[in-house]
């Protein structure tokens, strides 16, 4: 029953979705009618997740692409790809993929703030708690698009906290929106994400016997809510998701405490656990986890047949469009010292033949599907964020204070990926980083994070054993679309 629950769930807010997303800005009429009711604003929000988990942003480029190319985990034999992995960025196909990201990304931003304009106007019409659960979600949305604009627009704040960043555009209107300052950005996005926290304050997730797990068991309840907004509140961008967005943000501008705070506040919560072996390593597949499900705090629901047709094309089908070979991997995953028994290393890669001859490659399987989206245990979705970064913002974050606190919370992730070899002292914070770096780069392998984390420290991308690229804004500032640099004056 739970399962069929949840098909009709997602079934009613694909169509609700698309009544929002075909709204032209000129419909002023149609914006008001479809706000005149809780179940319009609910409407709303559901189309701008779905515009979210889109192909142009984390049901594609800001997942699995054009940004998980950029970490340099893959061999490529076609043009665009191997520019992208040599973060050449003048060619065609990387700059249609940029405009791509940039348009959707403020389609989104605008959709958000429709909803936040007209969501005050009579809160009398929203049921107990949906106001605060609504317009939180949507601030989330909005704070949680930009940060990622300005991670792939603008110089890191390490390197150009005072520099151009990118417009944070919170109004409705024909007026184009000055570009702010990367720090600016970030007390925008702060803003944004600490109004969203207390907003979600009654979050249903936070519920006591509020308990994640995988569709259809019987400890699960993510789906018992009668109210079908009120399900999957991990498949949105719930409380404990934004206390995982405040951590990543306040990393980014190396407020430690912040940062550790917001990360501790959703580890001490103990609401994900971390996926245990037996699940992880299923041999009835239809049953097994291949993303770590449970520990997923916050995703974007991409179960539908474009993305599936297009993870199949870009990682499993036979030659497939990303794949490494296989030494690529072991290196990576270090099977010559601690990472010989790593979980992700035996269970998400699939080595085999060239089809093309050459070396051995090892093919993706972390997004596989199988023969239909139903047998699997969980659905498709993109980590927005995991409970593993939250351990490693901690570990990162306690460093200097605590070394030995911060390596205990390095180990419990490796600990959860099957790596038994302890590590009990670095010399330095610097090999810390790079410990961190290492560790981040198998876990975040086909998600994105690992360039934004070299951008962010400023630190050299690791490439092979014997070769990195030096940091510098021309490989960690996109340029931005030709119509964007000709078309403002400010």
């Amino acid at each position: 029953m739970k399962k069929l629950i949840i098909i009709l769930g997602l079934c009613v807010s694909m169509v609700s979705c698309k009544k929002f997303l075909d709204i032209k800005p000129q419909t002023q009429i149609d914006r008001d009618e479809l706000f005149n009711s809780e179940q319009g604003f609910k409407e709303a929000l559901n189309g701008i997740y779905t515009l979210c988990a889109s192909q142009s942003l984390y049901g594609g480029q800001l997942s699995y692409n054009m940004l998980d190319v950029l970490g340099q985990n893959y061999t490529f034999s076609d043009v665009t790809n191997q520019e992208i992995a040599n973060f050449i960025y003048t060619g065609g196909g990387i700059k249609s993929m940029v405009n791509d990201v940039w348009r959707n990304a403020y389609k989104a931003v605008a959709n958000c703030n429709y909803l936040l304009q007209a969501i005050d106007r009579d809160t009398a019409i929203f049921s107990k708690g949906n106001y605060r659960l609504i317009k939180g979600e949507t601030l989330a949305l909005r704070a949680y698009v930009h940060f990622d604009m300005l991670r792939m627009f603008a110089p890191s704040y390490v390197n150009g906290a005072i520099q151009k960043g990118i417009p944070y555009v919170t109004r409705v209107g024909i007026n184009s929106t000055a570009f702010s300052t990367v720090n600016a950005v970030i007390d925008s996005v702060l803003k944004d994400l600490s109004a969203a926290k207390i907003l979600l304050q009654n979050d249903p997730i936070r519920n006591a016997a509020y308990t994640v797990g995988y569709p259809g068991d019987n400890a699960n309840t993510e789906l018992d809510n009668p109210d079908l907004f009120m399900q999957n509140r991990r498949h949105r961008l719930n409380y404990y998701a934004v206390c995982g967005e405040l951590a990543r943000v306040y990393l980014y501008r190396n407020d430690y405490p912040n940062a550790l705070s917001n990360a501790m506040e959703v580890i001490q919560a103990e609401k994900f656990p971390f996926t245990r072996q037996e699940d992880f390593f299923q041999t009835d597949i239809q049953k097994r986890d291949r993303i770590f499900y449970k520990e997923i705090i916050g995703c974007w629901y991409t179960e539908t047949t474009t993305v599936i047709e297009s993870l199949q094309d870009r990682f499993t089908k036979q030659n497939p469009a990303c794949s490494a070979t296989t030494d690529q991997v072991n290196d990576i995953y270090e099977i010559g010292t601690s990472g010989a028994e790593d979980w992700r290393l035996k269970q998400w890669f699939l080595n085999t033949a060239a089809a093309t001859g050459g070396p051995d490659r090892a093919v993706l399987q972390k997004y596989y599907r199988n023969a239909s989206p139903l047998t699997n245990i969980h659905p498709l979705v993109a980590p927005a964020i995991r409970l593993s970064e939250l351990y490693y913002i901690a570990a990162e974050s306690t460093f200097d204070q605590d070394p030995q606190l911060a390596l205990s919370y390095y180990n419990k992730v490796r600990v959860a990926r099957g790596i038994g070899q302890q590590v009990n002292s670095v010399p330095n914070k610097s090999a810390f980083i790079d410990l961190l770096i290492k560790e981040a780069r198998k876990e975040f392998y086909g998600e994105s994070q690992i360039f934004f984390m070299y951008k962010r420290l400023h630190h050299a991308v690791y490439i092979n054993a014997t070769n990195s690229k030096q940091p510098s804004n021309s490989i960690f500032v996109l340029p931005l679309p030709d119509d964007e640099n000709a078309y403002r004056n400010n």
